[in-house]
């Protein structure tokens, strides 16, 4: 059966729809042309022929490098000098090759490139190496030879189908208490436990690619087929991936095909001289905001080392998936910098980079070959019609992109207004308003609001009171607030979400600290680099009734299903605070008001009995106990009967 285009389904697309079938056919044209046997998953092996790979006779090293004159190996295995025997010889149409003995090369030594072009040279790192690590002296990056005698040998199977993800997102520098970079293993022993125990099927972790700066949060690559070895060894991460694979978890990665860095040692800027060899020649090429370089998706060279890339990691890492940074660069030539985007024809106007909309649409073809059960989300802030829907319908492909708007709203919300002035249709508005054709990913917060120079939701309600007050023996009525709305807010936001809820490390509990990485400004401490989880363990302070209360959330809305059904509204009012919807058998009904509680509050609902399954007020979650878990309520002449505290969330399950 043929599958309704996204302007059949949308009829304000309509007036786009030449443009929607011209971009889903230069994807297809595109395609065809690189892999007119079906398949580009055979042939985007970029990886498999550039870099440097142990052969039948030794080792063979290939770069490409079309503007240069001559290119030598050096390293520890000539005393880093350039000499004759360590020469590239040109191979044709841009490529260098190097063939040396099995003896010239071992496991764990340095090395780089000496690259000469027309009236220049440098050192430079393998666009295709696989691992980079840093002198701790001079700070200075190099390439490192990795063919550990005992390969890793992988133990579990990925992970099946996530239609519904619900996604711990993390960084595994920041994941230990210690104030130090943590390692694999660390995550993998203190930390994996714990996303397994609340529930959340999908780990999606940042700063994987190599990147200079630490701080850059890992959005600055130069590396990109190089596991950052501030972390560990690739052996260590397979096995924290296989193990989150043991656990039922899947694992996909913050993919940076956005940008890249634009340092020259380091990364592919002027790689063999040319400013133009991966990236846009001119102004074109450098990202204002960002400074760093901008790929010109439209070479073939681009695509096939991005789609190479995604290859890789997907085999060598057994990844589940991406999470694709900064779409919304990549889609428009002003990379959507101050554009509000409250037209369609932003969509599809000459503002956009086509050629970076089609690298998106191979990308998501090439990945879903490679594992039909793989996730794909698209991180775009303008909404672009299309970008989460199917190929076939005209889309880009993605399985999700990500609900940004909604964390901005409830920064809004508590920012701007007091409790009592919170609009209950707003709210359901604002976390239900998605384009019926596509799956979104929904979140409170992520970890851009919990770096310094913004603030996580737990600062904005009990802000000095978390230093203080956190206590059980010391808690106030700011603290009251804050661990009331801390609940319902994540509970309204999972209950609603269109295709997945998200969350950032920590934040479930209320991590009382801001993300700040060593820095000069700071004086390169890495006291807020960090998870504090001795504060979550600590039983006498609050912190663990946060966390008690995200893992009953996630389990209940797991084990229910409850994201297979649409949210459906049942009542809404604005005087008294109150939001009430259905989703499925189950009753979510809120009551915001910061002070009015409601007896017998009555609201239609379909003729049933009902189970109170948990509330936000349990005392387990740092509540009043106002409510009594496993109450019964029966549907008189269809409506039922509830007691609404303030400040309270209730969830019901239909049981007959």
């Amino acid at each position: 059966m043929r599958k309704k285009k996204i302007y059949e389904t949308d009829p304000w697309l309509e007036p786009w729809s030449g443009a929607i079938d011209a971009r889903q056919g230069r994807i297809l044209s595109l395609k065809e042309e690189m892999a007119p046997e079906g398949r580009l998953s055979d042939v985007a092996n970029n990886h498999l022929y550039y870099g440097l790979h142990r052969t039948e006779k030794g080792w063979v090293i290939r770069e490409w490098a079309p503007n240069a004159t001559r290119l030598f190996l050096i390293g520890d295995l000539n005393g880093w000098k350039r000499s004759d025997q360590y020469a590239f010889r040109p191979v044709g149409q841009g490529n260098w090759e190097l063939e040396l003995p099995a003896s010239a090369l071992s496991h764990g030594d340095l090395y780089k490139l000496w690259i000469e072009w027309p009236g220049g040279g440098g050192e430079r790192l393998p666009a295709y190496v696989r691992r980079v690590v840093q002198d701790p002296d001079t700070h200075l990056f190099c390439a490192q030879v990795w063919e550990p005698a005992e390969p890793y040998v992988w133990k579990y199977r990925r992970t099946g189908k996530r239609k519904h993800p619900f996604i711990y997102e993390c960084h595994i520098g920041m994941g230990g208490d210690a104030e130090k970079v943590s390692t694999f293993d660390e995550f993998r022993t203190e930390v994996l436990p714990r996303v397994h125990k609340l529930g959340y099927n999908v780990l999606q972790i940042m700063a994987l690619q190599e990147h200079p700066y630490y701080g850059s949060f890992g959005y600055q690559v130069s590396n990109f087929f190089a596991l950052s070895s501030r972390f560990g060894t690739p052996e260590q991460f397979k096995q924290l991936v296989d193990e989150a694979h043991r656990m039922g978890i899947a694992v996909i990665m913050d993919i940076v095909h956005s940008h890249s860095v634009s340092n020259d040692l380091e990364g592919l800027s002027h790689f063999d001289g040319r400013e133009d060899l991966y990236f846009h020649a001119g102004g074109r090429g450098q990202h204002p905001a960002w400074g760093s370089r901008c790929f010109d998706y439209g070479k073939s060279e681009v695509r096939y080392f991005l789609l190479s890339n995604c290859k890789f990691w997907m085999e060598e890492f057994h990844l589940d998936g991406f999470r694709f940074d900064g779409v919304t660069s990549m889609l428009y030539r002003d990379h959507g910098l101050g554009t509000d985007f409250g037209n369609y024809e932003l969509y599809f106007n000459q503002g956009v980079d086509e050629d970076a909309v089609s690298y998106l649409g191979l990308a998501n073809i090439l990945i879903h070959e490679l594992n039909p059960n793989a996730i794909t989300i698209a991180e775009d802030v303008s909404g672009m019609a299309g970008l989460a829907a199917p190929l076939a319908c005209g889309g880009v492909g993605f399985d999700f992109r990500m609900a940004m708007g909604i964390a901005d709203h409830w920064i809004k919300w508590i920012k701007e207004q007091r409790d009592e002035e919170w609009s209950m249709g707003a709210i359901w508005w604002e976390l239900t308003n998605k384009r019926a054709d596509e799956s979104t990913i929904s979140y409170a917060e992520c970890h851009d609001q919990a770096l310094v120079g913004d603030k996580t939701i737990i600062f904005r309600l009990i802000d000095k009171d978390m230093y203080w007050s956190m206590s059980k023996q010391s808690r106030n009525l700011v603290v009251d607030r804050g661990l009331a709305l801390h609940k319902m807010i994540r509970l309204v936001t999972a209950a609603t979400c269109g295709g997945g809820y998200l969350n950032f490390m920590g934040n479930e509990w209320g991590h009382p600290e801001w993300i700040d990485f060593p820095r000069e400004g700071n004086g390169w401490s890495y006291k807020y680099a960090r998870r504090q989880w001795h504060l979550v363990d600590d039983d006498s302070l609050l912190y663990g009734m946060l966390n008690d209360f995200d893992v009953r959330m996630v389990h209940y809305l797991r084990k229910e299903a409850v994201l297979e059904d649409v949210p459906v509204q049942l009542y809404v009012d604005e005087g008294r605070k109150v939001l009430i919807f259905r989703r499925g058998n189950s009753t979510f009904a809120f009551n915001f008001h910061p002070t009015a509680s409601y007896e017998g509050f009555r609201f239609h609902a379909p003729d049933g009995e009902y189970t109170m399954e948990f509330n936000s007020d349990e005392k387990r979650f740092g509540g009043y106990s106002r409510l009594q878990d496993g109450e019964r309520h029966v549907t008189v002449g269809g409506e039922l009967s509830l007691y609404l505290p303030s400040r309270c969330a209730v969830v019901l399950k239909k049981t007959r």
